[in-house]
């Protein structure tokens, strides 16, 4: 099967492994497509798997309002998360950071905080955005320590950004801070890895007939004598996977805390174990294998189909 996701698209391109987790973003579109959203635009999340859903419609004009259906969903873990720095931005540049007094000790084994954390909001005036680096409390998960950084913009006016900031610097923020149920959210992480595969998975060719010379699951041609090298558009077995890609306009069926609603099985999430802080529950599918971090940001470009639709989650299956 091809790469769902661009598959031969010169849109992605190099097709190598990613160099690290979280894909950069363009903050400014998202930004200017959610004026009225105040405080996070982004929140780290990890993949727990799959489930289908028993909910009920109540989508306008959908054939099937006020009945009860089955839906495929995912599960995903958001735990609390904090702030690591602020950062105070000109015509694009960082002019200058603020660190949180109260860091986990995980950190180090991150990032080299310095010795001097003395800058205060004070000491920054000449500014037109300010964002902030945030690190999640993944030892209180089932699955590692060290935590996930990851830059989130903020939304509203300078002034509320900055209190935002203020009020919340030494603070736990958690999912909710976020997201409400039925709001629409992008996805952006890494797809699973497949190592080397050839053209025909990896870019869809068709097979060659089965009497051809030179193998089946090849190209028929590289290409012409001249020019006397590979172009870089030529279907050929590379890297599969391993690749950021974004999925836009997913809906949260619901959310909430392990202690109040226990949705572990009894044998625990396959290739994940228990949740123990917060659940979000998302319609449709995510990219990557079970623990993988997931950087959730609010939509990009939101489409009035996926907007309408509104579910309410009866149970899990």
């Amino acid at each position: 099967m091809a790469d769902t996701l661009g598959s031969g698209s010169l849109q992605f391109w190099p097709r190598k492994r990613a160099e690290k987790v979280f894909p950069s973003v363009n903050w400014k579109i998202i930004i200017s497509g959610n004026q009225e959203k105040k405080g996070l635009l982004g929140f780290i999340t990890y993949k727990v798997g799959m489930k289908s859903a028993y909910v009920k419609d109540l989508t306008a004009d959908s054939l099937t309002k006020d009945k009860n259906i089955i839906v495929p969903v995912t599960i995903l873990e958001a735990p609390p998360a904090k702030i690591l720095t602020v950062r105070f931005y000109k015509q694009g540049k960082v002019t200058g950071e603020v660190f949180s007094q109260n860091l986990n000790k995980e950190l180090k084994k991150v990032v080299k905080l310095p010795k001097n954390k003395t800058k205060k909001f004070e000491d920054y005036k000449d500014y037109d955005d300010i964002r902030i680096l945030l690190y999640s409390e993944a030892k209180k998960t089932n699955i590692k320590h060290v935590p996930d950084i990851a830059e989130v913009a903020l939304g509203g006016n300078l002034e509320e950004k900055k209190k935002f900031c203020q009020d919340n610097l030494d603070k736990e923020l958690n999912f909710s801070d976020f997201a409400q149920k039925n709001d629409l959210v992008d996805f952006r992480g890494l797809t699973k890895g497949k190592g080397l595969t050839g053209p025909v998975k990896r870019f869809g060719i068709s097979l060659r007939a089965h009497k051809s010379e030179k193998g089946q699951r090849g190209p028929g041609s590289l290409g012409p004598w001249h020019p006397a090298r590979v172009t870089f558009y030529t279907p050929i077995s590379g890297q599969m996977g391993m690749f950021h890609r974004p999925i836009y306009n997913q809906k949260v069926l619901d959310y909430g805390k392990i202690t109040e609603k226990n949705i572990n099985p009894s044998s625990g999430w396959k290739n994940y174990g228990n949740i123990k802080t917060d659940y979000v529950v998302v319609l449709g599918s995510v990219h990557g294998p079970q623990k993988r971090q997931v950087l959730l940001t609010a939509p990009l470009r939101r489409t009035k189909k996926q907007e309408k639709k509104k579910f309410n989650l009866i149970e899990l299956r």
